[in-house]
């Protein structure tokens, strides 16, 4: 497949390219609370829950820093692809996924990370 078409990429790809985007969104304004911090996708969540999780299929989750481990966010492709309902919902959704992880880690409401949190018109 030629690079210059849209296949190209698989969909794997393109979901991680939807995630940097959205990390490099609120970059602009936490460099420094997000300095260290790893994103990473994976394709489905553990099937053990987090404590806090209570009931359906976690679309994101975020590790505190641990035993000389970095803080990490993660996005579970799987089940954010399985929500959204087309291309424009999948990255609208991804942003919203990666804004309430870091909300969480700031200890911050999702609003005050990103003002476009939530908003479908963005």
């Amino acid at each position: 497949m030629p690079t210059t078409m849209p296949a190209y990429r698989t969909r794997a790809q393109r979901f991680d390219d939807l995630v940097l985007d959205a990390v490099e969104h609120l970059e602009r304004r936490w460099a420094r609370q997000l300095e260290g911090t790893e994103f990473a996708v994976e394709d489905v969540p553990p099937s053990n829950p987090a404590p806090w999780e209570h009931g359906g299929v976690p679309l994101g989750r975020y590790f505190p820093a641990d035993a000389g481990l970095p803080a990490r966010v993660v996005v579970y492709r799987r089940p954010v692809e399985g929500r959204a309902h087309d291309p424009l919902d999948l990255a609208d959704l991804v942003r919203d996924v990666v804004v309430e992880q870091v909300a969480h880690m700031l200890g911050r409401a999702p609003e005050d990370v990103d003002p476009t949190y939530g908003d479908d018109a963005r």
